[in-house]
């Protein structure tokens, strides 16, 4: 089985994870992009609207660096959309400085992201809103809501959503959701509590979404 570890980077506070393969990598939607040192190649990988699923040898490592809500479109100037369900080398999207990975994946991807995040100096207030919309999609508020909350028309919060997430709130909402249901039956909760504490109807409803998104059952899914 998979080995996954993260933890905070010193340098930037951004989430690094560590994933040792098995051979076989089943990757699903967890609503955010990541910067990726994967088969010795810097990569950015776009949001997943499904599983998404790779080959390779056992024992190899794949290093990421999740990106918070919104920064993906900020420092790549690349709408999220154009990337979603996408792997792209990160040199097709920017040109920067060759990084050697050989003395450590995650310092490089910190330095990477710091490069990009310097180039670019995003506008903080685009990100806070991107912030906001993300903690409205995990709270399950509807398109109708989030709109009102944040002073936009339901169809602005839609391009918006798709520009910096790379889906719609709906979407993003649902992701959420199955993630967070996913996370409470992996920490011991049986998977009808865990479904109805994420926002389920029941059970069956928790599965077909897990079907649905991940290709696969939750009980499945948990191992």
């Amino acid at each position: 089985m998979a080995s996954y570890a993260a933890r905070r980077g010193p340098r930037t506070g951004a989430t690094l994870w560590r994933v040792q393969s098995d051979g076989h990598k089943h990757v699903v939607p967890d609503g955010v992009l990541d910067l990726m040192w994967f088969q010795n190649h810097l990569v950015v990988a776009g949001a997943d609207t499904r599983a998404m699923s790779f080959e390779s040898v056992p024992g190899e490592v794949a290093w990421g660096l999740r990106l918070a809500p919104g920064v993906a479109h900020a420092l790549l100037g690349v709408p999220a959309d154009e990337l979603t369900d996408r792997r792209v080398a990160l040199s097709e999207l920017v040109a920067l400085p060759a990084r050697s990975f050989e003395v450590g994946a995650a310092d490089a991807l910190e330095q990477v992201f710091i490069d990009l995040w310097t180039r670019a100096d995003p506008d903080r207030s685009a990100l806070r809103l991107a912030a906001s919309l993300d903690r409205a999609a995990r709270d399950g508020l509807s398109v109708r809501e989030t709109a009102q909350l944040h002073d936009l028309s339901e169809r602005s919060l839609r391009r918006l959503s798709n520009r910096v997430f790379g889906y719609g709130p709906k979407s993003l909402a649902q992701i959420h959701r199955f993630q967070r249901a996913l996370h409470l039956a992996r920490s011991g909760l049986p998977l009808a509590e865990a479904a109805a504490t994420a926002g389920y109807v029941d059970q069956a409803h928790f599965t077909r979404e897990a079907k649905r998104l991940a290709g696969r059952t939750p009980a499945a899914l948990i191992g």
